[in-house]
């Protein structure tokens, strides 16, 4: 009997699922909701799952690092930045997202990522991050009061190497 329930339950669940893949994600006649995106070859593939499956210990890729205004809470969009800090800079008092990208091995946790917000050469303040390989693209955005007028750097680091370098204007 439980086998059968088991049994019943998976058919569903492949039903379904195979119906959702069938479905057309887009009334007929209307454009893409983005421009196209290029399609992997077969060995940049390959290489993702590898890394993913088998990368643990190997530690982390950061995929994409930008500095944004607002990172999306809901909706299509959640979790991305949907609001880059324009060229001009911010106003002292804003606060800015370092929003991030990395893929993590599947099972791994890195636990030694820092964001280091830099006036000149001076760190005025870090915030440590830890990451995990649960899914296949980890996201993270890191929030800072910008406290006054200057060139300020954002520095993304793990250890003693430096990951990504952002750089921001507050007038």
């Amino acid at each position: 009997m439980i086998r059968r329930l088991c049994f019943a339950a998976a058919a569903l669940a492949l039903a379904v699922a195979g119906a959702a893949l069938a479905a057309d994600p887009e009334p007929a006649g209307e454009a893409p909701a983005g421009p196209p995106v290029e399609k992997p070859t077969p060995e940049a593939v390959r290489a993702f799952w590898s890394f993913y499956l088998n990368g643990k210990g190997q530690g982390v890729v950061l995929a994409d690092a930008k500095m944004c205004l607002e990172v999306a809470k809901e909706g299509p969009s959640k979790f991305e930045c949907v609001k880059e800090i324009p060229a001009e800079g911010v106003k002292p008092g804003t606060t800015v997202y370092v929003w991030q990208a990395y893929l993590v091995p599947q099972g791994d946790t890195v636990e030694d990522i820092a964001i280091q917000l830099r006036l000149g050469e001076q760190i005025r303040e870090t915030k440590d991050l830890k990451l995990n390989g649960a899914s296949f693209r980890s996201r993270n955005w890191t929030a800072f009061r910008i406290p006054r007028a200057g060139a300020w750097n954002v520095q993304i680091v793990r250890g003693s190497a430096t990951l990504k370098s952002l750089e921001l204007t507050s007038k």
